[in-house]
């Protein structure tokens, strides 16, 4: 028996087959493309996400006929459709989309933040999807009508690729996807009155939310029928991915950004250290939390030294010429080229670069750049560890910048902790194949936990009193930047 990934991400849709040991025996991916109108609306096309499924799916499902699938998605991109047609009447709106703002400080500007907050572990930003679509409902006022009369269906990603190839046009989502729309109680694990009141959203738009891991239906991808047995939002995924199945076990994905998670067990953690609160996933034993911290800039600093500033030929070649580097003039970078997500949270900060001299050359640029990426992943995991009050043993790293060897030591260096780096590049693809996996075939948990592999483990090389004196320049520098921006 084969099991069928689909990873279905904002710049590409990835497939992975494994069989049912969990060994990995093919992947193969679809591109897709981004469309940026002004400065905050950011869209993808709905239909070109569906094609991507089919065409990173078919070649692999030629040689490998699965009967079992696994969906997991952007998490807070959604659309809205026709309930009778399945047409779509909304592009796909990118969680990286701000046209949510201006509701969000309407609501904290009433004294709502609070209350979001504790039903759903999450802050009132732009991010999460029901800002965006309580947007489109006030801009469109026929939207308005039509979700009110219960002709319309909303929808993050994964419910949109259920609808459109199930045959009865099933509408579901699982709690990991569904707490990141700010509609979604993840104490009672159920979608919020109040919540759905308070952002003037009707609940007959809503999708039914089933479990993680269990049968939900069947979906028909490039001609073959599968038994859909996973859901789950995608960082969250690249977790179960990583082997993280126990409280206290953290990992770190790079891509365009990077997105850390924490378990935290049964029991969700409120933060006091900004960071958010949110479903892991939901097994048919029990619900499992998570810690979770995004940096938005992480990949994309590195191509920005490479296609904005032609400092590098290629990305791989920023760690050979990190480590030539004068450490006396190089200047320190916040690589906050989108903003401050966690634990700061200012989405109107910006880049800055603090100490520059005219020893400064492109070496010691791209060796700030790289040490201000692995310094913001630590004023994550240091928040997490404070919310959690423990010490993280190690942290898992995936996704391209983890293959950066001057990155990832001075990540384990800032720190103090193992840093490990998986053999598996796709871990978010194969997280939901091992979730699909165990619902299919009952293999347990720990056996799941117990195959992970590491292709390189990075050990600290500093001692305290250094890692202090970094912590303390990087933290002053932060505070100005800060400062500047206020």
């Amino acid at each position: 028996m084969y099991i069928l990934a689909i990873d279905q991400g904002t710049s590409q849709t990835k497939a992975l087959i494994i069989d049912t040991d969990g060994r990995v025996l093919a992947t193969n991916s679809a591109p897709l493309r981004t469309r940026i109108v002004g400065d905050s609306r950011i869209e993808q096309d709905p239909y070109e996400i569906l094609a991507s499924v089919q065409s990173a799916c078919a070649p692999l499902l030629e040689y490998y006929p699965a009967t079992i699938v696994g969906l997991d998605n952007q998490g807070e991109t959604f659309l809205l459709w026709d309930a009778r047609t399945g047409i779509a009447l909304t592009p796909a709106i990118s969680w990286q989309d701000k046209r949510g703002m201006a509701i969000c400080v309407e609501l904290e500007a009433a004294g709502n933040g609070p209350l979001v907050r504790e039903k759903t572990g999450l802050l009132l930003d732009s991010y999460f999807s029901a800002p965006k679509l309580a947007h489109e409902l006030r801009a469109n006022p026929e939207l308005r009508r039509r979700a009110e009369s219960g002709e319309l269906r909303f929808g993050t990603i994964d419910s949109w690729i259920i609808w459109m190839l199930s045959a009865d046009h099933a509408h579901l989502t699982d709690p990991s996807t569904a707490a990141r729309t700010l509609l979604f109680n993840i104490h009672q694990q159920q979608w919020d009155e109040h919540l759905l009141a308070l952002f003037d959203i009707p609940a007959a738009l809503l999708p039914t939310v089933v479990p993680s891991a269990g049968m939900a239906g069947e979906i028909t991808v490039a001609g073959h029928t599968l038994a859909l047995h996973a859901l789950l939002c995608d960082q969250t995924a690249a977790l179960f991915g990583q082997g993280c199945i126990g409280p206290g076990e953290a990992k770190c994905s790079f891509g365009t950004g990077a997105f850390l998670l924490l378990n935290t067990g049964q029991q969700p953690s409120r933060s006091t250290n900004g960071l958010l609160s949110t479903i892991a996933w939901q097994l048919p034993e029990a619900t499992h939390y998570a810690l979770d911290g995004g940096i938005f800039t992480a990949g994309a600093a590195i191509e920005w030294l490479r296609d904005g500033l032609g400092m590098l030929a290629t990305s791989a070649e920023s760690s050979g010429m990190a480590e030539r580097a004068d450490p006396a003039t190089t200047p320190i970078c916040i690589p906050a080229l989108a903003g401050l997500a966690a634990p700061y949270w200012r989405s109107n900060a910006r880049g800055t670069v603090f100490g520059l001299s005219r020893g400064s050359g492109r070496a010691e640029l791209v060796r700030g750049t790289l040490e201000g990426l692995a310094m913001r992943v630590g004023d994550v995991l240091l928040a997490m560890q404070a919310d959690a009050q423990l010490t993280i043993p190690y942290l898992r790293v995936d996704g391209g910048p983890a293959r950066n060897h001057f990155l990832m030591q001075t990540i384990a260096d800032d720190l103090g902790v193992e840093v490990q780096v998986a053999a598996e590049v796709e871990s978010t693809a194969l997280g939901i194949a091992q979730m699909a996996r165990y619902s299919a075939t009952g293999v347990p948990l720990v056996e799941i936990a117990g195959g992970w592999r590491g292709s390189a483990i990075y050990e600290p090389q500093i001692g305290a009193d250094e890692r202090r004196v970094r912590r303390a320049r990087w933290e002053r520098a932060i505070a100005a930047a800060l400062a500047f921006y206020e």
